[in-house]
């Protein structure tokens, strides 16, 4: 594996003058690339950024000042790839930070004409991704997500030291999170129960009866998500398992809203999905149910004390091994995974917070 890189401060004459990132899904990792975008544009003001990015992905994060998005959709195939480089008009990219590894966004990347692409590391390599690159990011094991993605400016002479989101939010958004409830003091728990991968969800009873107790200690429950039928067979089981009352905006907001709804919340109970990491960059505190990932990995970067973390005992359950010993990144989505949190795992999370608010 190559060692790590020297850092050091690149001269204005050696700096890239374009950059292209390729960084296509899911939201939760799309807003991990956000700080590194912050890291970029705080060194290079002048350079000219680009990023190829994916539908969904962009609705979240249009408006990001200083970036131009190209949006690719991946119901277009080959085609699509083609027309990326036809968008590109003959220009050559300083540099390409190919930051996704699947075999779609490898391949794509072939179209996207660069001198340097960065890559990941070979131990977090697949899908043939180091036919694509020409240098990789310092091999490090045990980091988040966020840094992974931060560390793509190394080679170019950067280090990420700080981390800022500051996402896109139009006003009109914040006001129309604002009048989904009154501001009386209450506070406020917000159930976004489903990931896009399913067997990261929790069983819909499970979230109505913590939903019931944080009702029973005053506060309001609120339950969102998108419009898929899961989303609202899951919002509806949770509805029909619950005692107290909740507000159901399942299916009701954007991606642009989605943000400004977070942030209202006083806590956000979800499994590992994009809307924990949204959250998170709003400032929002997470109440993360884990045990088909590892929280320490791609868990709530900013805060994790108030997340559930069952992961050791799926590890040794399913896999016959402690969580320390599996190749860092492993993913331990099976059947049933889930149920090894439990109830009161969640409610004493939620104590936690309730009591250091």
């Amino acid at each position: 594996m190559p060692s790590d890189p020297v850092i050091h401060a690149v001269p204005a004459a050696a700096a890239p003058r374009t950059i292209c990132l390729l960084r296509l899904s899911a939201l939760g990792d799309a807003t991990h690339v956000v700080p590194l975008v912050r890291t970029l544009r705080r060194a290079w003001p002048d350079a000219a950024l680009s990023w190829v990015i994916g539908k969904a992905e962009y609705r979240l994060l249009e408006g990001l000042e200083g970036v131009d998005f190209v949006v690719y959709d991946k119901n277009t195939g080959l085609a699509g790839m083609r027309a990326l480089r036809r968008h590109f008009g003959g220009q050559r990219f300083d540099a390409l930070l190919q930051m996704q590894v699947a075999a779609r966004a490898n391949l794509l990347s072939a179209f996207v004409p660069a001198v340097r692409r960065i890559g990941y590391d070979g131990a977090r390599s697949k899908d043939l991704h180091g036919l694509f690159v020409n240098e990789r990011i310092p091999a490090r094991a045990g980091v988040h997500v966020l840094d992974a993605i931060g560390s793509f400016c190394e080679p170019l002479g950067l280090a990420q030291t700080e981390v800022a989101w500051n996402l896109p939010v139009p006003d009109d958004a914040r006001a129309w999170a604002r009048a989904q409830w009154p501001e009386d003091g209450a506070p406020t728990l917000l159930i976004s129960p489903c990931s896009s991968h399913a067997l990261r969800n929790w069983r819909s009873d499970r979230y109505a009866a913590v939903a019931d107790h944080a009702a029973t200690r005053g506060w309001r429950v609120v339950l969102c998500g998108g419009r898929s039928e899961l989303e609202r067979t899951t919002a509806d089981a949770i509805l029909s398992a619950m005692q107290a009352p909740a507000l159901d905006l399942v299916g009701k907001d954007t991606l642009k809203q989605l943000p400004a709804l977070l942030e209202r919340a006083d806590l956000v109970m979800t499994p590992d999905s994009g809307p924990m990491h949204i959250a998170n960059a709003m400032g929002t505190k997470v109440l993360g149910l884990h045990a088909a990932s590892n929280p320490a990995r791609s868990g709530p970067y900013s805060d994790r004390r108030y997340c559930v973390d069952r992961y050791d005992d799926a590890a040794c359950k399913y896999l016959g091994k402690p969580a320390r010993e599996l190749k860092w990144g492993t993913k331990i989505e099976r059947e049933g995974v889930m149920d090894l949190v439990t109830v009161q795992d969640a409610v004493a999370a939620f104590e936690r917070f309730a009591a250091e608010r």
